[in-house]
């Protein structure tokens, strides 16, 4: 029997690569020689394409794809699709939530402990052999802060679930207030920035939240203030944030994502008051084998009934 044909955009984990290997007819769009070629001369053959957050699919490289129906996605970003082009075209898409839903939380609650703490800054002030002739300066208290969530849905309750250990009041900001949300509704973004002590962003990417973190959120959380994004970069303006940093706008940042991974700005990694980690959130074995499986599994169920089990 022929296997299904599938396009993959970009590679995974070799455990992912050959696991999709031995079940279909896969073709490797970025072991191509000329990839854009490729698509223009061979793209309609492909009805399912397999691709991430990262990697995404334009809508260039949709036009080379005139029968594709479905895109298996790797990551609960969408913002690199173009979805009005894939709901013009009736082509269905799928993410992979839920399972990596813990691991974002628990990175989100290192990175507050980090920042207000100083543990990264502390680390490297030891192995510089400076704790000999000096002691390190204070961080700030954790337990019983403020906390404000920009974005509450899966991934904003589970932070909020992880807070309530740490005996943290919680409020947030969304559109519209959720129906029967235990937590206080902030109806702006500079009202829930100066009620905070820390400000965390779990909001989605794309072009409704470009640059919702802006100079006036910032200086409205204020110099003592911490800034946690493991949301995407572009929901902050970096400049500012870098402004910001430089200046005791605000006190600290924890970030997961930039504006241009896998580019840092040395602007960012020059200062002290910014930890900085890789776009790790979902990083953990096991979370990363879950998505894997559950991309294979939205792949199969496509091919097997038309339908994807977890649909943007």
């Amino acid at each position: 029997m022929n296997k299904p044909k599938v396009l993959q955009v970009g590679p995974l984990t070799e455990r992912f690569n050959a696991a999709l290997a031995a079940a279909y007819a896969v073709t490797p769009l970025w072991q191509q020689a000329n990839p854009v070629a490729f698509l223009r001369e061979q793209g309609e053959q492909f009805e399912l394409l397999i691709s991430s957050a990262r990697f995404g699919c334009s809508a260039e490289q949709l036009l080379c794809l005139p029968n594709l129906r479905a895109i298996c996605s790797f990551g609960v970003g969408y913002d690199s699709y173009p979805l009005d082009l894939l709901r013009e075209r009736c082509i269905a898409i799928s993410t992979t939530p839920e399972v990596l839903n813990d691991c974002v939380a628990d990175l989100a609650m290192g990175l507050i402990i980090d920042t207000a703490r100083r543990l990264s800054e502390s680390d490297r002030f030891v192995r510089a052999g400076r704790w000999v002739s000096a002691g390190f300066p204070l961080g700030r208290k954790v337990s019983g802060k403020r906390l404000g969530i920009v974005g509450l849905g899966r991934i904003g309750e589970a932070v909020a679930r992880r807070a309530a250990g740490f005996d943290m009041p919680v409020r947030y900001h969304n559109r519209t207030p959720i129906a029967g949300s235990p937590h206080g509704y902030a109806a702006s973004l500079l009202e829930l920035a100066s009620w905070a002590d820390f400000l965390v962003l779990t909001c989605p990417g794309g072009a409704a939240t470009r640059h919702l973190i802006g100079r006036d959120v910032l200086a409205a959380l204020g110099r003592d203030g911490i800034l946690i994004n493991v949301a995407r970069g572009t929901v902050v303006d970096q400049d500012a944030l870098i402004e910001a940093l430089q200046q005791g706008v605000i006190g600290a940042a924890g970030l997961d994502v930039y504006a241009a991974e896998p580019e840092v700005p040395l602007a960012l990694r020059e200062l002290n008051n910014v930890v900085l980690v890789p776009h790790i959130g979902s990083a953990s074995e096991e979370t990363r084998l879950q998505m894997e499986q559950l991309v294979l599994a939205n792949l199969q169920a496509f091919i097997e009934r038309g339908e994807l089990l977890t649909p943007l």
